[in-house]
């Protein structure tokens, strides 16, 4: 049962790779700005990445750095939350001011 699922999965597998070509096949758009725009685009995505992973991370040694300042000091709890809230919210905005340039470049296009 397993080598019929099997051979069946190579056979579908094969005729999309065989049609793939004639199905993506677009006429009348120039190659250099198709390719130009697909590395904006991934260019995009990969900074999106980028930044989204790096404010994960300050945002994570931003909260364990405020629970270890609570934790020996108790009494200064409203003091570091109130800062904790404002750094996390800066970190957020670079976070969100890449997202604000990456669709700039996306649905703008200054490069065309």
């Amino acid at each position: 049962m397993t080598k019929k699922i099997l051979s069946l999965s190579f056979a579908i597998i094969a005729i999309t790779f065989a049609i793939s070509p004639m199905a993506m096949a677009a006429e009348g758009t120039s190659s250099a700005a198709y390719s130009y725009s697909s590395y904006i685009g991934l260019g995009c995505v990969v900074g999106l990445g980028f930044a989204a992973f790096g404010g994960g991370i300050g945002m994570g040694n931003a909260v364990n750095g405020a629970l270890n300042g609570i934790a020996r000091n108790p009494g200064t709890a409203g003091k570091i939350t109130t800062t904790l809230l404002i750094g996390l919210a800066l970190i957020e905005s670079l976070v969100i001011y890449t997202l604000v340039i990456a669709l700039i470049l996306l649905f703008v296009k200054p490069y065309l």
